[in-house]
């Protein structure tokens, strides 16, 4: 997990600088992203379904592999077009380790137990999340933004050392895998559909225009389709079974905001610092160690209270509000907020993120029957990617939407500082007009703070859209069914029902193979008439 969340936040402080680079545009910039999290979102399932059914160990190799070199393959794009691909790739692998990791989790520790190593998956996610933008900015700024795609193959190759040499999981029985493929082609049509419809709608055409009516059109139809396949075939993706199952709807409901104010963060944040403040990568690093913070303190902590007296609920609950406040008052910050104010804002944030992030899996992993362990571990992700992957480009798109507004609101003014430049003026006009997203730290001093200004409003209006999804999140999780944990681990539950269901069918067979005859019958109901009068004169 180190591996993937150090591959995954190095990048995220020089992505401005990356995107400037390879002459992308705002698009650019969210699909970059976008592709990560829409193939994570889409494969966890898939990965899920085949822990249930496959060598677990194996699977989580392959998906480290398949992070890794996608990861290094990166490093050598050459245009926002190769970069959005290869990063596509990272994300399959990135759903293999983020579902596959719960999994071997439930396997070997109870969920009562658990609390306290889901707190230390907080603490690596949250070394890996500070360190990553730091290392990520030094790099960019020492070496170039190219090395921050190579930093991680050293921590897989001893990351694939360690699994090899130490991971030991109980024997299962093994399965014949039979994968959705329909199942995963109509679930990728209809989320790729609305991604693309979110990205591009009002820039490339209207919002209420023809291609938004055959995008709209053809996800609903894809997303309708996927839920009948899923009702007709043997081994569904996401079996529609699980949503009977009250802990697991809401528990969906709660990771959908919880996706969006994690991803949203990290994404937009990274921007706020170098957009609206003009820091370097490695100060936009720095900048945001309070957000995370937050979330190690809260994930560590409210980790170990759980394990202890195992209650979680209340921590649930508490998160939940967080999340809510934390979005709301970072959507009212500006380019000159005080860094304190806006250091408290991510604090609340990450720590709301902390103390929901892991511990909506643990619920749902504590009520999951133990034979779909991995689709209901990897379901919940899924959806907390999934609503990462639209929160980010609805974000995205509302923030292009209002720097083009205010850029138009502001044409005078920002006419009247590139001509006080004269030539240098002249040449910024010609890049501007570009749509290539500018470095604004670099720009001269008056137009600058016009940029700052600009993108400090955008960003800020982006985080209100999380504000009502955290709200619904926090309905969520007080509805959640406060079920105690329990001290059984997924192979203990799995072998006391099959021990349960192994003695209703010895009860059951030596009824059927040995019937009572009708002399038996009568005999055993003259003994118990006879018993029965005994105990009455007693």
């Amino acid at each position: 997990m180190f591996v993937s969340m150090l591959a995954s936040t190095v990048v995220s402080t020089s992505l401005p600088v990356i995107v400037h680079d390879l002459s992308g545009d705002q698009a650019a910039y969210t699909w970059v992203v976008t592709a990560t999290l829409l193939t994570t979102a889409i494969s966890t399932p898939v990965w899920g379904k085949l822990a249930d059914l496959m060598n677990r160990k194996v699977l989580f190799q392959v998906s480290i592999l398949i992070f890794v070199l996608a990861t290094a393959a990166a490093g050598f794009s050459q245009n926002p077009g190769m970069l959005i691909a290869f990063r596509a790739v990272q994300g399959l692998g990135a759903g293999g380790l983020a579902a596959l990791s719960q999994v071997i989790m439930a396997d070997i520790i109870s969920p009562r137990e658990r609390g306290r190593y889901m707190g230390l998956f907080g603490a690596v996610m949250a070394v890996a999340t500070v360190g990553g933008p730091l290392l990520g900015g030094v790099i960019t700024d020492a070496w170039g933004w190219r090395w921050n795609f190579f930093v991680a193959l050293p921590f897989a190759v001893a990351a694939l050392f360690i699994v090899q040499r130490t991971l030991h999981l109980p024997a299962r029985e093994s399965t014949r895998a039979r994968i959705d493929y329909l199942g995963i082609v109509l679930l990728s049509t209809a989320v790729s559909l609305l991604l693309i419809w979110v990205t591009n709608a009002g820039t490339s055409y209207d919002w209420w225009s023809l291609p938004t009516l055959l995008m709209v059109g053809g996800a609903v139809v894809a997303a309708v389709l996927f839920v009948v396949t899923e009702l007709l075939v043997a081994e569904p993706l996401v079996p529609l079974t699980l949503f009977r199952n009250r802990t697991f709807s809401l528990a969906v409901v709660a990771s959908i905001a919880t996706g969006i104010a994690m991803f949203g963060a990290s994404v937009f944040l990274a921007q706020y610092m170098q957009l609206a403040r003009g820091a370097t990568p490695t100060e936009a690093g720095l900048m945001t160690i309070p957000l995370i913070a937050g979330l190690l303190l809260a994930s560590v902590g409210v980790g170990q209270l759980i394990s202890r007296f195992g209650r979680w609920k209340p921590y649930l609950v508490v998160g939940g509000v967080l999340l809510v406040a934390g979005s709301y008052l970072l959507s009212t910050i500006s380019y000159d907020t005080n860094f304190v104010v806006v250091s408290v804002y991510m604090f609340l944030l990450g720590a709301g993120v902390g103390m929901t992030m892991q511990n909506l899996v643990l619920v749902v992993q504590n009520t999951a029957d133990p034979s779909q362990i991995g689709v209901s571990s990897s379901g919940v992700t899924f959806f907390r990617s999934l609503g990462g992957t639209i929160g980010v480009s609805v974000m995205g798109a509302a923030l292009a939407a209002k720097v083009a507004e205010l850029v138009t609101a502001r044409a005078a003014d920002i006419g009247a500082a590139l001509h006080a430049l004269g030539a240098q003026g002249a040449q910024l006009a010609q890049q501007l007009q570009s749509g290539t997203i500018p470095q604004v730290s670099t720009l001269p001093d008056g137009i600058r703070q016009i940029f700052e200004d600009v993108y400090a409003q955008g960003i800020s209006h982006s985080f209100l859209i999380a504000v009502p999804f955290a709200i619904i999140s926090v309905l969520a999780i007080v509805f959640l069914p406060n079920k105690p944990l329990t001290r059984m681990t997924n192979s203990e539950r799995a072998a006391a029902s099959e021990a349960d269901l192994a003695t209703v069918t010895v009860a059951e067979a030596m009824d059927v193979l040995a019937p009572a005859t009708n002399d038996d019958a009568d005999a055993a109901a003259a003994a118990d008439s006879h018993a029965s009068r005994g105990t009455v004169s007693r």
